[in-house]
């Protein structure tokens, strides 16, 4: 699948779920936030920051992550409560399908 972008935390010194990572992502892209697509298996670390800078989110429920977590279950800090993601996913090879479907 193509790819405009790969970078890692540690490429930009900031962790996640820091939204400074995100907001770095969309400065970088060159793309208004909502033209990204965040894929993320965490609610708290990926999902919530990524929504909170305004990027469409993929919740890929795989792996411990993806099961362990629930919207809605009580999480910290409180805001993580109601997280929805703007599209989930059980496998990547959903993510084109869907995507191209938005």
């Amino acid at each position: 699948m193509p790819c405009d972008l790969l970078a890692t935390s540690d490429d930009w010194a900031v962790t996640k779920p820091d939204v400074a990572l995100f907001e770095k992502l969309i400065e970088v892209s060159g793309h208004r936030p909502d033209e990204i697509a965040y894929v993320g298996d965490r609610l708290d670390n990926d999902i919530a920051p990524a929504a909170k800078a305004g990027l469409f989110t993929v919740w890929i429920r795989r792996g411990p992550w993806g099961y362990v977590q629930q919207p809605c279950q009580t999480m910290t800090p409180a805001a993580l409560r109601k997280v929805d993601a703007s599209l989930e996913i059980h496998h990547l090879r959903q993510l084109s399908i869907n995507i191209s479907d938005r």
